[in-house]
């Protein structure tokens, strides 16, 4: 019997030694490689104000997903034993997700400025926002008038006059940048963690 208590301890720390390798934490040097490499011109896409910028969502959820197997086979290719979990999907996702919104608020900065300066197209984008303004508060004004609230009309006619503000202007672009850039995020995290979950069913697959 003591022998035989002996034989499970080798067993048992097997097992925790599977366990832990499975959930093992992300060599990053090579997962921001492969984060970068397609992170970038996912970026400069969604950045970008042609009808391409309309598929970064496809663009940044399969970017995540790549980039989970992108760095799952370097590390087969360096000969290491990998089980990606879900887990570590999401962290190379979300790295992935932050570097394409930091390049995308960084291209979409720069073409606004050059528009703007550069270019001397602010006019251009100006009238859209100037005229869509408009129509909301005017909207506002219907909406207030048949309610007959007087206060909320007021309420309407200074946000309408701090939209159209320099102030206002500023301040919606960095809110929209903002925006998007969680968008990014939240896409690439979902890509990253099935890009994980599928590659983990297909090895179980392969070795079943």
């Amino acid at each position: 019997m003591y022998s035989s208590e002996e034989g499970s301890a080798p067993a048992q720390a097997n097992q925790w030694d599977t366990v832990l390798q499975e959930v093992g934490a992300v060599e990053w040097k090579p997962a921001l490689r492969a984060a970068l490499i397609l992170a970038v011109p996912v970026g400069l896409i969604f950045g970008g104000t042609s009808f391409l910028g309309l598929l970064g969502l496809v663009w940044i959820a399969a970017a995540g997903a790549w980039a989970v197997s992108l760095y799952a086979r370097g590390q087969r290719a360096s000969q290491r034993s990998v089980i990606l979990t879900t887990g570590a999907g999401v962290r190379i996702g979300l790295v992935t997700g932050l570097i394409a919104g930091w390049v995308s608020f960084a291209s979409s900065g720069a073409m606004f400025y050059a528009r703007r300066f550069l270019f001397h197209q602010g006019n251009e984008f100006d009238d859209v926002w100037q005229s869509m303004v408009a129509q909301v508060s005017q909207q506002w004004q219907q909406i207030s008038a048949a309610n007959q609230d007087q206060q909320a009309g007021e309420f309407f006619k200074t946000a309408s006059a701090w939209l159209l503000s320099s102030e206002g202007r500023a301040g919606s672009a960095l809110g929209g940048l903002i925006m998007i850039e969680f968008i990014l995020v939240v896409f690439a995290v979902a890509g990253g963690a099935l890009g994980a979950k599928f590659m983990t069913k297909a090895r179980a697959r392969s070795q079943g």
